[in-house]
């Protein structure tokens, strides 16, 4: 019998939008986007941590202009913001969205 939890999420430069945990403690997402590819603009449902992992994030939040952020950057994103999420560049952008807590709905 294991004691840890195992998940496998997905490699590659094809556009990507996965749950990878999701249970009462956190929501773990896993983002591909390649130049002009994105994520539906939406509210966030719970206090959001987005890791820039490879690429630039061109994100804009409420009302803001689009701002850039290169890897190795983590925002961190208030409860119940407009969110408009793009990779406006050649490069792939990968990204990890962190939810916690979880949501509740």
């Amino acid at each position: 019998m294991m004691v840890e939890k195992v998940y496998k999420m997905t490699l590659g430069d094809t556009k990507t939008m996965e749950r990878v945990i999701a249970d009462e403690n956190i929501h773990y997402m896993h983002m591909i986007f390649n130049k002009d590819e994105g994520a539906p603009e939406h509210f966030s449902n719970a206090i959001v941590y987005m890791t820039v992992v490879r690429g630039t994030l061109s994100i804009a939040l409420d009302e803001q202009e689009i701002h850039r952020y290169e890897k190795g950057t983590i925002l961190n994103i208030p409860f119940n913001t407009k969110m408009n999420i793009k990779n406006l560049d050649d490069e792939v952008l990968e990204i990890f969205v962190v939810k916690a807590p979880a949501p509740k709905a």
